[in-house]
């Protein structure tokens, strides 16, 4: 069974995920490596009601808050060449990379 790198992607702006996805892919089908991926996970939604009025008087009037936290997951086949571009990716801010090792 050969080894596997396994990149997890986490952010709250989709643009960013994409972006990197499409340099990993880009490196993968330049070194010949096997890739599998990327494959959405589901997004995490986080959501916040808080009451507009600073008092308790008024007509009860919420404000709807939320925030997304999407994820992709990428399966790489381990040849270190790639694995050193990989690592070279420009990350932007606000984004969550992981990689690790698996059988």
């Amino acid at each position: 069974m050969p080894q596997k790198a396994r990149i997890k992607i986490a952010s709250t702006e989709i643009d960013k995920i994409n972006e990197v996805c499409n340099y990993i892919k880009g490196i993968a089908e330049k070194t010949g490596v096997d890739m599998r991926g990327p494959i959405p996970l589901p997004t995490k939604k986080l959501k916040i009601t808080t009451r507009k009025g600073p008092d308790g008087r008024g007509t009860s009037t919420f404000d709807r808050f939320e925030m997304r936290v999407h994820k992709r997951l990428i399966d790489l086949g381990l040849d270190e060449r790639a694995l050193r571009l990989v690592m070279r990716v420009p990350i932007p801010e606000g984004l969550n990379i992981e990689i690790e090792m698996i059988d």
